[in-house]
């Protein structure tokens, strides 16, 4: 059969977040079908990627939207209700160039990545459309509204929920919709009464993450991985140095947190000290879990599931998270994922694991189990391949 990916970004590097999720179901669906790929490019160094995009999708179309025309776009805000997520890839140039391609192939069915992409195939009806939100949108922005100090940003964070909560609406125009996590889908389920939404949970490279190569014998290395200028994260690790760590170092002085992840911001930089490390950009990520003794994931507000949670439990090293994406994945606290959500009790947490060889063995295992049977991307692929066949033409 023949799909389309209608994608807000360019899935290359598939690194992390939605580029990882795009490319590993895609590079899985090309072995049995034909697939096209149109995008936003946001920069130059994005227009290079045609070439290893080419290897998965038969054709690759980008349209150049760099980020000053972005922000221009949601100037529009200040008359139109329209969420900043959306204005900020609206774009004519992508509607034109979209109907160029819905007219030079018939595709059986279209992937619409986002929220985001979402006006642009919602009307059309005679197209089998699924939209893949990848999670609840408006509870990230709930989150992240209730989480904020500044009564400045708490303002702009307000407005923005509800226009987002209200757009949301859009999924009744799509033949199916698409979430991470079982948290998400009974959010939007209650929130929308919409029925033809569905699970796609967030997979793991298991040829890349893999079980049974850890070492358990060191305890002086915690890690958080992650995309280091998304505002989960950086108020995540700034939390857990502040509140946590030093709970921590009271036990085991000579543990050190690392912080591995690309692009990360000054609040992010000046964390750094003799015993907290930011890396930046990390290529071989499953060696720097390897490297840690506990995996932290102290998430204080976000949405779906967290890809550092399941590379983790994938190559069985313990973590210990908040209960943002840990509902979603369908597993009690302890197997391969420790939830606790007061900053003592996360501490405490770290601190058993740290004590322990066995307990540290003994989650790490159940989180390898876990993740074998049912969150490898061949896994993953097969159900998104499956709901695309079922609203196929």
């Amino acid at each position: 059969m023949k799909f389309l990916f209608f994608a807000n970004r360019v899935p290359y590097p598939p690194y992390r977040g939605d580029k990882l999720k795009i490319f590993n179901l895609a590079r899985r669906l090309s072995k049995s079908h034909e697939l096209h790929l149109l995008t936003f490019a946001q920069s130059q160094e994005d227009l290079t990627y045609k070439e290893e995009l080419e290897k998965v999708f038969t054709k690759v179309h980008f349209i150049y939207l760099p980020k000053w025309r972005s922000a221009a776009n949601c100037l529009a805000a200040l008359w139109d209700g329209t969420p900043l997520q959306v204005l900020y890839f609206r774009s004519a140039a992508m509607r034109q160039k979209l109907e160029e391609v819905l007219a030079a192939d018939n595709f059986d069915a279209i992937h619409v990545q986002h929220l985001r992409m979402s006006p642009y195939l919602a009307k059309h009806k005679e197209l089998p459309r699924i939209l893949d939100m990848p999670d609840a949108f408006s509870l990230y922005w709930e989150r992240r509204m209730n989480a904020q100090k500044n009564p400045f940003k708490k303002i702009f964070e307000t407005i923005e929920q509800k226009r987002v909560l209200k757009y949301e609406r859009i999924m009744h125009e799509y033949n199916m919709s698409l979430v991470c996590s079982a948290e998400d889908l009974a959010y939007l389920k209650e929130q929308h009464s919409i029925s033809n939404i569905n699970l796609l949970p967030n997979g793991v490279d298991l040829d890349t993450f893999k079980a049974g190569g850890h070492d358990y014998r060191h305890n002086n290395t915690l890690l958080f991985t992650g995309n280091m200028d998304y505002a989960p994260n950086v108020d995540a690790v700034q939390y857990f140095v502040e509140e946590v760590f030093p709970i921590i170092k009271q036990q085991h002085p000579q543990v050190k947190f690392i912080i591995a992840g690309q692009r990360p911001v000054k609040k992010v930089q000046d964390l750094a000290s003799d015993d907290v490390q930011v890396t930046g950009f990390i290529k071989d990520l499953a060696a720097v879990y390897n490297q840690a003794s506990v995996v932290v994931a102290p998430l204080r507000f976000g949405a779906g599931t967290q890809n550092k949670v399941l590379e983790a439990m994938a190559m069985g090293v313990p973590v210990v998270c908040s209960n943002i994406g840990f509902k979603g994945l369908g597993i009690e606290s302890g197997e391969g994922a420790i939830m606790q959500t007061d900053p003592k009790q996360f501490a405490q947490s770290v601190i058993q694991l740290l004590n322990s060889q066995q307990m540290r063995e003994d989650v790490g295992a159940k989180g390898m189990h876990v993740m074998q049977s049912r969150f490898g991307w061949d896994s993953v692929a097969r159900t998104l391949e499956g709901y695309l066949m079922q609203i196929a033409k």
